[in-house]
């Protein structure tokens, strides 16, 4: 085994590990999430909140992992291609053939362009894709999430109802006013 496919199957093997890893924390983001909604139930607001940005640590580790784990697989794709074409450059000097040998030459820079585009696209796609606020806004957005999920209302907005000074209406004050001049009356 020559040093390039070593290279290739460390990195396949770095690759399957990196996912695994990413699969691991994505069972994690669901169970601080689980966590999340118990908190809310119980009325645990401030637990809750810090369940949700575990939750939302784990997602992003999710994320990166996915992502160093895809650049992993490019970069081994690469060294297949480099593997595949010192074969069939050897086998062309073998035989000197000239035509031959700029035939591969082209067919191994058009493969490595076609992989740069590739993974040009796909870096833009999930750079884009991943950009999110401020950590406290997706903090607020996940138990929101959660509690619509769960049926539950968030309680940090119950004590802004309470200071809410609720008043009649119009007509159900001037209905009052009558109906007290009548007791009166």
């Amino acid at each position: 085994m020559s040093g390039l496919e070593k290279s290739l199957f460390q990195l396949k093997f770095t690759a399957k590990s990196l996912n695994r890893q990413a699969a691991k924390a994505g069972k994690e983001e669901t169970a601080e999430k689980s966590k999340i909604k118990k908190a809310m139930q119980q009325g645990n607001n401030d637990i809750a909140k810090l369940y949700a940005q575990n939750a939302i640590r784990k997602q992003n580790e999710r994320l990166n992992l996915l992502r160093l784990a895809s650049r992993i697989d490019a970069v081994a794709s690469r060294v297949q291609t480099a593997v595949t074409m010192r074969q069939g450059m050897d086998n062309a000097m073998k035989t000197m053939n000239l035509e031959r040998i700029s035939l591969v030459m082209d067919k191994f820079e058009q493969q490595f362009e076609d992989l740069d585009v590739a993974t040009q696209y796909y870096e833009n796609a999930t750079s884009s894709a991943t950009a999110v606020g401020t950590p406290q806004e997706d903090v607020d957005r996940l138990m929101g999430q959660v509690a619509d999920e769960a049926g539950l209302e968030m309680q940090r907005d119950l004590p802004e109802a309470a200071k809410a000074k609720i008043s009649p209406t119009e007509q159900e004050e001037n209905g009052l006013n009558e109906r007290l001049r009548a007791l009166r009356g």
